[in-house]
């Protein structure tokens, strides 16, 4: 059996050209040094500036694939992107926390993909902050965390939603403060700031982001440390050149 420590989970989905979803996810964790796999949770058929279809994968399709998995391998993180709905979501997270109690689970609710195709417009609060309780991070970005919270004002959306996780809130969209993240951890906020000052958009950067973060905390960083690594990993990659598509080095 792998090594639990070393080994980090992908639920996602398949995103052709590689830039976003489960092979961008391994392409990370294996860049950042910890054994990398995945399950589907979705098919899309898109590139990076076009989206044309997409095909959700059922909670029994993806929990399946994940069983096989779990047979020959112990995971300490597992990431979660594209994911159908509250529900596919809430029965994932619950067969892990029962059949992996001590893994930690990230959450990257991905509301809209960069090619502009929205998965979602409305959570059900009801439903969502329980299953929020078996988080152990979430990371939307501005418009993500008012959908998600029902909170126009970001910084309060994200205060509110840090009553149940931890919560990151990416400064990609930040007007006021382009590239900062915040970083809330129930009564604490640590600030992360961007150190690259020429960086080029990418498709798939919050997918890249919530991986390396799987990836640091795989590998026994803690929380913060491993947000603020994920974060030097991101704008090493953003900056790496000026395509949508970027390249994963090995650091």
């Amino acid at each position: 059996m792998a090594e639990a420590n070393n080994c980090v989970l992908s639920i996602a989905g398949f995103d052709p050209c590689g830039g976003a979803g489960i092979l961008a996810d391994i392409k990370t964790f294996e860049a950042n040094k910890v054994c990398g796999m995945g399950a589907l949770s979705a098919f899309t058929v898109q590139n990076d500036i076009m989206f044309e279809s997409l095909t959700w994968l059922e909670a029994d399709e993806i929990l399946k694939q994940v069983s096989v998995l779990k047979k020959r391998f112990a995971f300490s993180v597992i990431k979660i992107g594209l994911i159908k709905n509250l529900e596919v979501l809430e029965t994932i997270i619950s067969d892990l926390k029962q059949s992996l109690p001590g893994c930690l689970i990230i959450w990257d609710p991905i509301v809209w993909a960069s090619a502009g195709f929205q998965f979602h417009n409305y959570f059900e609060r009801r439903q969502l902050f329980p299953v929020l309780e078996n988080c152990f991070l979430i990371t939307p970005n501005t418009e993500e965390v008012r959908i998600l919270a029902g909170i126009n004002n970001p910084m309060e959306a994200s205060q509110e939603l840090a009553k149940y996780c931890n919560v990151l809130l990416k400064g990609g969209h930040n007007k006021e403060e382009p590239g900062v993240d915040y970083l809330f951890m129930h009564n604490k906020i640590e600030k992360i700031f961007p150190t690259e000052t020429e960086i080029f958009p990418k498709h798939g950067t919050g997918c890249v982001l919530s991986s390396a973060i799987a990836s640091n905390l795989a590998a026994g960083n803690d929380l913060i440390t491993s947000c603020h690594n994920a974060k030097n990993y991101v704008e090493h990659f953003l900056s790496g050149n000026q395509t949508l598509l970027g390249t994963h080095y090995v650091h």
